[in-house]
């Protein structure tokens, strides 16, 4: 147990300290406009998804409905779904029904990208000790982040506010400069959120429901312009 849990831990440590950085510029931002300290800290302790707690907040500060709080959070947290299910392959049979369910709560990016590349089965210490620090980091930076809000100058919080924004566009160019289709779902969903940010009408439609089209919308014409190629088929054919 010993050996499986800490090999987690040391796993998991990197993505901690990354979530850390992160969360920190999302605690800042539930402070500014108007959570408090511990209901940031609360939001982070039941949520593990930077996207999906940032676009959340937004929902929440422009006071829409409970039905675009949950359109929003499924449509952005739908790949987890998706992961959940690509790494049913990889768990060991210690890894029971209620295990995958709290393990499921934690199943970020960057987790199931660390727990697809083991060459072993998945055995639920491995994963309790890779599920340990992104989570300590995640609510811990939100935690400071909040407080720090309160504390710092606006000018200094307005810089460090863009941080989680800076994260999403790291995330977004490296892939985009490659793939083509990446650079093109992205440029997508900017023109639909600017044009509902400046056009008369569209502006008029609330920030949850803006996000539920801008996601459908791209990722609809990525799917259309960009199929994937069903690679069993082109193998079948080749023989």
């Amino acid at each position: 147990m010993n050996k499986r849990f800490l090999k987690g831990v040391k796993h998991g440590l990197p993505i901690g300290l990354g979530y850390l950085s992160v969360s920190f510029a999302f605690g800042m931002q539930c402070t500014e406009n108007g959570l408090t300290v511990l209901q940031a800290l609360l939001i982070s302790m039941t949520n593990l998804t930077s996207a999906g707690q940032l676009a959340g907040l937004q929902v929440m500060v422009a006071q829409s409905s409970l039905i675009e709080m949950a359109l929003t959070q499924f449509i952005i947290n739908l790949r987890y779904a998706l992961m959940g299910l690509s790494l049913t392959q990889k768990l060991g049979p210690t890894m029971n029904t209620p295990r995958r369910m709290f393990f499921a709560f934690s199943n970020t990016d960057e987790i199931f990208a660390v727990a697809s590349a083991q060459p072993e089965k998945l055995h639920h210490h491995y994963l309790y000790g890779l599920m340990l620090m992104p989570y300590i980091g995640w609510s811990m930076g939100t935690l400071l982040g909040a407080a720090a809000g309160q504390i710092l100058p606006e000018f200094v919080c307005n810089a460090l506010g863009i941080a989680i924004y800076g994260m999403f566009v790291a995330i977004v160019i490296p892939p985009a400069r490659k793939e083509k289709a990446i650079a093109v779902v992205a440029l997508t969903a900017v023109a639909i959120s600017l044009a509902f940010s400046y056009l008369p009408g569209l502006r008029d439609i609330s920030g949850g429901f803006v996000v539920i089209i801008c996601a459908v919308a791209a990722a609809s014409l990525g799917a259309a312009l960009f199929p994937l190629r069903d690679e069993s088929a082109g193998k079948e054919d080749a023989a």
